[in-house]
């Protein structure tokens, strides 16, 4: 069986944490092209990988027929674009979450897969959890009997990413901490209730503790150093409810609020139990019987969630299998964030 030959787009970190190191490790891949429009970050993949050609343009992988896949590790503005290009070239696609800035953009990429033929897979890695995939199984089986509601929590002290840079500039990330951080969460609920239709959604962004750059204090900034020529015109925080085929969400999520706590989880509430799941952590299950509350904190080993992702991607292409992270079903997480956006703006209920 011949490798696989793939070209990473994009050489900053999830590719270099997550993407290459999962590649490397699996024989049946082959990374031929490192691609970053900073010439150093593609020339510093291939020192650091021992393989690969460095490039700043990805439209060299695309006119080499050897070139099988890619994985698309840019900043949100160009997914859609280089997705779109990749497909029409013959090169199947991971595209790194969220799949587009908007839901039209991500409805775009979906008309040219459905075109072209090409695997479209969108990196919501949590499907890929194996804590997720158990709550998913659970509920499936009935054990949390009618999942009526899910809250969801995705909260931080002062944690807004580089501040001025990528992340607070709409044009280029389309959103903040909602698209940011709530795609993930959002999608997480969404597979495990089965990828329920969404119906109606009412949400409220803010962008407040961030505006004022200068005067914004934080602990730390992942993504900075903060650039204060820069722009910030993003959500900071969020609150949504969403009405679907199954059951309702509710969330809160906030890059930066004023409650110097941490909170980072979901609540799947059922009739007979309840689950709730630490953001990419365990979980614990509680329920009742013969008149006895119980608390189980279950016990498993975990497999690596971005190695099964690209693992299966591979996979995928070689027997075309639709994957649960395919953008036919992903991009219904696309289409509640652009209504939780549209619902803020207008001050009323979105219906779907």
């Amino acid at each position: 069986m011949s490798t696989l030959k793939v070209a990473v787009i994009g050489c900053g970190t999830i590719a270099s944490a997550s993407h290459i190191k999962a590649y490397m490790a699996n024989p049946e891949a082959e990374i031929k092209y490192f691609c970053d429009i900073i010439p150093s970050k593609a020339d510093q993949a291939v020192a650091e990988n021992g393989c690969g050609i460095a490039i700043s343009d990805y439209k060299v992988a695309l006119e080499d027929p050897e070139i099988d896949a890619v994985s698309i590790c840019t900043p949100n503005h160009v997914h859609a674009s280089i997705s779109i290009d990749c497909m029409r070239a013959g090169k199947h696609v991971l595209c790194e979450k969220p799949a587009a800035r908007t839901y039209e953009e991500a409805l775009e990429m979906q008309k040219v897969q459905h075109e072209t033929g090409m695997t479209l897979n969108i990196g919501v890695v949590n499907r890929f959890n194996t804590s997720v995939n158990l709550i998913k199984k659970m509920i499936a089986d009935g054990e949390l009997g009618e999942l009526y509601h899910v809250y969801v929590s995705f909260r931080a002290h002062r944690s807004i990413p580089g501040l001025g840079g990528a992340f607070t500039t709409k044009a280029i990330a389309g959103g903040g901490a909602l698209i940011d951080w709530g795609v993930h969460f959002l999608d997480i609920v969404m597979y495990c209730a089965g990828d329920p239709e969404p119906k109606t959604v009412s949400g409220q962004t803010f962008s407040k503790l961030g505006v004022d750059m200068q005067g914004y204090a934080y602990e730390s900034m992942w993504a900075g150093p903060p650039n204060y020529e820069g722009t910030y015109d993003v959500d900071d925080s969020v609150t949504a409810l969403i009405r679907t085929a199954g059951p309702t969400i509710s969330m809160n999520g906030a890059w930066a609020q004023n409650i110097g706590e941490r909170e980072m989880f979901i609540d799947f509430l059922g009739d007979k139990a309840g689950i709730r799941l630490q953001y990419g952590s365990s979980f614990k299950v509680y329920s009742s019987k013969d008149g006895v509350l119980l608390e189980t904190s279950p016990s498993f080993r975990s497999v690596d969630m971005f190695q099964a992702e690209i693992d299966g991607f591979l996979s995928s292409i070689r027997t075309g299998e639709k994957l649960p992270s395919h953008i036919d079903t992903v991009i219904l997480s696309s289409k509640i964030i652009q209504g939780i956006y549209d619902s803020s703006d207008a001050g009323r209920e979105i219906a779907f």
